[in-house]
């Protein structure tokens, strides 16, 4: 009697565990999505290992906590040279670029919204429902302020809108669709054709229903049914083709350079990337934002049948620093790598067998990114590994 009165119990926990408590939430994407609130009820390890990704936090509120850079002086000034400075600013709670001239404030603008911060980060405010980006930007590799791409070292400009297309790759929602329709309602009857952004519409980050699809039928089941143990009513990842899994990231890792055709926001784990986006053919990669292009040129891709970006890459969880990391999966193919002569006198073979990224993956500067730190210094490189693995004849090539 114990023993049914102990199941009893239990299963009321699991009752009570199950309880929707987003019932009520209205996502503003459409109907049929749930909120990644409602992934960690079931999924608690990976939704909360995938909340400090580089992913997750591809945009944020500028908060104190989010927005990186020093605001202490000296580290908190950029001069722009004959008597004009920036100056980053803390009041309170919130945070300002400020530009002075000859020592007299010309304006002001606030830190409203971060994009990035594992290699660099800039910053946008809010301005007549939209959102225009702030001139100087922060650079870890010389943990400094600096130009933000494209801007000028010695005049600031505040007036460069930040374009819808560039959340479609860093938030997972800035549309303006009926939020009371599916996705598939709002993609067949309705389009976002207002050019601007409402802050009630923002779904800042790569959140899981940006990559997994809409989930709301998915978690209105197995909370009604949690002893269901066969995920229904989502895309597996283990179901799509090689091409499937590699459009699922190149939607956002294969430039922008290329054809639009539909938004990136209605892509859905399955889809073909070649109906959203089209890149421009033969067309000059670069190794900061088309990490697919640059991988699909090695011969370690071409050679192989299911190398994809999750053989090295757990999309749950920040790319890995260690070089060995990585040097454990290339061992997985390249048991006993030949090199030459030259090469074996330049490194040891313990050194080689656990640092394979930094010759054959090495830093390049991005053609697309480079900053000054002032309007007299040199222009810096913004510098990625990149993803075309080969062998290079000098692993600092440009």
């Amino acid at each position: 009697m114990k023993k049914i009165r102990f199941l009893l119990f239990l299963a009321a926990l699991v009752f009570i565990g199950c309880k929707n408590e987003d019932a009520a939430y209205q996502d503003p994407r459409g109907v049929d999505y749930a909120g990644a609130q409602s992934c960690v009820q079931c999924h608690s390890d990976v939704a909360h290992s995938s909340m400090v990704t580089a992913h997750f936090k591809a945009t944020a509120e500028a908060t104190a906590d989010n927005v990186l850079g020093s605001f202490s002086h000296p580290k908190n000034v950029f001069d722009y040279g004959n008597g004009s400075k920036m100056q980053m600013e803390k009041r309170g709670d919130s945070l300002f670029q400020v530009w002075y001239k000859d020592g007299r404030k010309v304006s002001e603008h606030s830190f409203d919204i971060v994009f990035g911060g594992r290699n660099a980060q800039t910053s946008v405010y809010w301005h007549d429902f939209n959102t225009f980006e702030l001139p100087l930007s922060y650079y870890r590799s010389s943990d400094s302020w600096g130009t933000s791409p494209g801007f000028s070292q010695t005049t600031p400009d505040f007036s460069r809108k930040m374009l819808k297309d560039c959340y479609a790759c860093h938030s997972s929602n800035v549309r303006n669709v009926a939020s009371d329709l599916t996705s598939e309602e709002n993609n067949a009857f309705t389009g976002d054709v207002e050019d601007v952004i409402r802050k009630d519409k923002i779904i800042y980050g790569i959140d899981c229903e940006r990559c997994h699809g809409p989930a709301k039928k998915h978690v209105d089941h197995h909370l009604e049914f949690p002893g269901e143990k066969v995920a229904l009513h989502m895309t597996s990842f283990k179901s799509l083709s090689r091409q499937q899994k590699l459009d699922a990231c190149s939607i956002c890792h294969a430039g922008a350079d290329g054809m639009k055709i539909k938004s990136r926001f209605d892509f859905k784990p399955g889809d073909n990337l070649t109906d959203y986006y089209r890149p421009i053919p033969n067309a000059e990669i670069d190794v900061h934002g088309n990490q697919h292009g640059m991988l699909t040129q090695s011969q370690c891709f071409a050679k192989s049948p299911n190398m994809d970006c999750t053989t090295c890459h757990d999309p749950h969880a920040n790319a890995a620093k260690d070089p060995a990391h990585y040097a454990r999966i290339c061992s997985s193919c390249h048991a006993a790598p030949k090199h030459s002569r030259q090469t074996l006198a330049s490194a040891s073979v313990k050194e080689m067998e656990q640092n394979c990224v930094s010759c054959h993956m090495p830093k390049q500067a991005s053609r697309a990114i480079s900053f000054h730190k002032a309007y007299n210094s040199p222009l810096y490189d913004y510098r990625l590994s990149t993803h075309k693995i080969a062998v290079y004849p000098d692993k600092s090539t440009k």
